[in-house]
């Protein structure tokens, strides 16, 4: 078979059959994490309706919230390390049975109503959906070379933003009931069938994910076609070529070293406060500042504005970053952090329901653009194929750490006053702006490392 042209600056040439087959790779991975979104962004939907079943303030909901992401923070830490060991086919199987089993179980709690079982169940939700993240970068990193993955990034953008709109078009159909071609009528559902629902296609793209997906290129029978950049020692992956696994303590060393590993995560975390301010509370916040009912042509045209401007701006800022800036992520994510401060400063001057959707749905796109190029395209490029996992597990954390502000912060703040929302996000992208002009010509993420090779 043909080997792939490696050089830095030329698009790679694959042989015949392999794009295909690793789009048809890719599509199931996407689906899979797709489905892991909907069991995700179903608490954004259930949030009024559980305050007003149980009677519980924007803080206690907030509590919810937060116990989910700290848990996905703190588990993509520890399933990064696990997914760069077992693999990354395996780390989603096991993180589609977590979330399809906590999920369910989030539903029936509702019959119990207590606010420490609807915690504990969605950290342990979090937990589980932690492994998504690291398995399905890790497997890509090992299909696509260097620079393709600011482009898989906004791909990575699209499937994520996919399960968004989905639970938002589910959602508030099983809320107010739907028909099926006219002949089967479902009435309006309890809120419990937001997490039961997205549960079984959950399952069902787990089952075609584990029939149908490789691990690497070689496993589908493409020796050789994709370079490994990983940074290790290079006899260690000339003794097992195509191998994508690393011992625990070899990843933490490589990884866990390298100052734009950490100065990447910092960024992230700001990436993370406003992107879970916009995802956690929009709904919530259009129902009860400008009483905007789910099943109004106004959300429904919020809810698809969000993840298409979001998908969008993940797909253009990959773009941007490999072809204009030659796979360097740093000097996009600042122009985008500091496009999003500018946003929300005039979103929090600007009322009514038109200036909230054309708002939300910017602040949106830039949001999910530096969420896209630094949480996937980087880690690929700092750990490569053996060790993608583990870089995508520090910096991701980072993410939800800050995402969890969003939580208990955000929803006390709330609870305060409505008109807090967009001045809780303002300092974030400006914090995030300045950390990517510090990486940026000194730790850049996409700057090759001695010992490794160029894709």
């Amino acid at each position: 078979m043909d080997q792939v042209e490696i050089h830095e600056t030329a698009r790679p040439r694959y042989p015949p059959g392999f794009r295909l087959r690793r789009g048809w790779n890719w599509g199931w991975l996407g689906l899979l994490y797709t489905s892991f979104y909907m069991c995700r962004y179903n608490l954004s939907l259930a949030n009024p309706e559980i305050s007003r079943e149980f009677g519980f303030s924007r803080e206690q909901i907030g509590h919810i919230i937060s116990a989910a992401l700290l848990a996905y923070a703190l588990g993509l830490i520890v399933n990064g390390a696990l997914a760069d060991r077992l693999g990354g086919k395996r780390a989603m199987l096991i993180g589609a049975a977590g979330t399809v089993a906590m999920n369910l179980l989030f539903g029936a709690a509702s019959f119990a109503g207590m606010l420490g079982l609807f915690v504990a169940i969605r950290a342990l939700d979090g937990y589980f959906q932690s492994f998504g993240a690291p398995g399905m970068v890790k497997i890509n990193t090992a299909w696509f070379a260097r620079r393709e993955r600011g482009r898989f990034s906004g791909i990575f953008g699209f499937m994520i933003n996919l399960g968004r709109f989905g639970i938002f078009t589910l959602g508030p159909a099983l809320l107010a009931g739907f028909s099926v071609a006219g002949l089967l009528q479902v009435p309006p559902l309890h809120w419990r069938w937001l997490f039961w629902v997205p549960s079984v296609l959950c399952v069902l793209v787990a089952v075609a994910v584990a029939l149908w997906v490789r691990e690497t290129p070689e496993q589908a029978g493409y020796a050789g076609v994709v370079p490994d950049t990983s940074p290790s020692d290079p006899s260690a992956v000339a003794e097992a070529p195509g191998e994508v696994r690393a011992k625990i303590g070899e990843v933490l060393r490589a990884v866990a070293g390298q100052p734009v590993v950490w100065i990447t995560a910092a960024a992230y975390a700001c990436t993370g406060a406003v992107r879970q301010a916009v995802d956690q509370w929009f709904p919530r916040y259009m129902q009860d500042l400008y009483q905007v009912d789910l099943r109004s042509a106004q959300f429904q045209f919020l809810a698809f504005l969000i993840p298409f401007m979001a998908s969008a701006g993940s797909l253009l800022a990959g773009y941007v970053s490999d072809t204009l800036f030659k796979g360097h992520r740093a000097p996009v994510a600042a122009v985008l952090y500091f496009m999003e401060t500018a946003l929300i400063l005039l979103a929090a001057r600007f009322h009514g329901v038109t200036a909230a959707i054309v708002f939300l749905v910017l602040i949106s796109f830039t949001a999910n653009s530096t969420h896209s190029i630094l949480g996937s395209a980087a880690p690929m490029d700092i750990g490569g194929r053996r060790m993608s996992g583990f870089a995508l597990g520090v910096i991701d954390s980072f993410q939800y750490f800050g995402g969890s502000l969003a939580g208990i912060v955000l929803g006390r703040l709330l609870d305060q006053n409505l008109g807090n929302y967009f001045y809780f996000m303002a300092p974030f992208g400006l914090i995030g702006g300045l950390l990517m002009m510090v990486a940026h010509g000194k730790f850049d993420s996409s700057r090759p490392r001695k010992g490794t090779q160029q894709s």
